[in-house]
């Protein structure tokens, strides 16, 4: 059976002494260690290549998305799920934008935490299900006014590709290695993505992308 190496970081014992036990209690997990504040677990994620980051925000020293960006920087194969009290939709995207894979608020059910850690870990990207459908309530919205069928008709098919699998969370390495293409390539397609959908940051291009993604198969 593969066995998912999980790290988890938050500065409360009992926290992070939980989290072990339910994860260690399924028979797929080995948590191969913990860290109580952000610089920690940037160092046991460098030292120890964990498949997946269980990523408390609000630590010391470091906040968890200052730590999700480092650790992502570092080594891109290693998975990011966050954990946080916060449940807006700015603060969602904020959590993606740092380059994590998933967000879990921590009253979710355990269930829904272990299925989290897999779909990540499995290169899928993991929204808290209430956030995810606000996310396609708001593109149905959108789609029935024409507004974002008329943007979505100007890119070309290859830029509908693109930006699903930005809303599926993957890097420009990960996309250009899927589809063959030069890191920039992507880019560049990037680029041309956010001038025909009049956008002016790359939080406008992740609020766009993941509304598509969630709704359109990126092969």
């Amino acid at each position: 059976m593969e066995r998912i190496r999980v790290l988890i970081a938050d500065d409360h014992t009992l926290v992070r002494e939980g989290l072990r036990a339910l994860l260690e209690g399924q028979g797929d997990f080995e948590v191969i260690a913990e860290a109580s504040n952000g610089r920690e677990a940037v160092d046991r994620a460098i030292q120890m290549r964990p498949d997946v980051v269980l990523m408390d925000i609000g630590m010391p020293e470091l906040d968890g998305l200052a730590a999700t960006r480092h650790i992502v920087r570092t080594n891109p194969a290693i998975r990011i799920l966050v954990l946080t009290v916060h449940e807006t939709e700015d603060y969602f995207f904020r959590v993606l934008e740092a380059g994590a894979h998933g967000f879990l608020v921590k009253d979710a059910a355990s269930t829904e935490l272990v299925a989290a850690v897999r779909a990540v870990h499995h290169g899928g990207v993991y929204l808290h299900p209430p956030m995810a459908k606000r996310l396609v309530e708001e593109y149905l919205q959108r789609i029935g006014s024409g507004e974002e069928r008329a943007a979505h008709a100007m890119l070309t098919p290859r830029e509908r590709q693109i930006l699903a699998l930005i809303g599926a969370g993957h890097t420009n390495q990960e996309i250009a290695e899927q589809l063959s293409l030069s890191i920039n390539t992507v880019q560049a397609h990037r680029s041309h993505i956010i001038d025909k959908l009049n956008l002016h940051s790359r939080a406008d291009l992740m609020r766009y992308a993941v509304r598509v993604g969630l709704l359109r198969d990126p092969g």
